[in-house]
């Protein structure tokens, strides 16, 4: 990610496989409330790491830490490695101390 500016994300489009929407009908409100729901299950995972995630005008993710730095993110399949850039190190969501925590 560049980091410059919000204008790669504007133009990104939801082609991961995780935002498929069987039902053409309801698939914008079915995408709005599928994407709504992943970034809250993200920031629980993230948490720890003191990393969030937000919806940018659902074409993509911004990832800020907690120092300030902010990264836009195209689609989930990029979410983790740019959390572990912005925070140093390997994030293990298998690790016991975090699946205990989610208890």
């Amino acid at each position: 990610m560049c980091g410059l500016c919000g204008l790669c994300g504007a133009f990104g489009g939801e082609s991961h496989w995780s935002t498929t929407i069987e039902d053409p009908e309801q698939a914008h409100f079915a995408r709005r409330r599928a994407r709504a729901y992943r970034v809250t299950l993200i920031n629980r995972v993230l948490a720890p790491s003191r990393i969030t995630i937000e919806d940018f005008q659902a074409a993509s993710f911004v990832l800020a830490s907690a120092t300030g730095k902010r990264d836009i993110v195209q689609d989930l399949g990029g979410v983790w490695q740019q959390a572990e850039q912005m925070c140093g190190r390997q994030l293990d969501p298998l690790d016991a101390d975090f699946l205990a925590s989610l208890a």
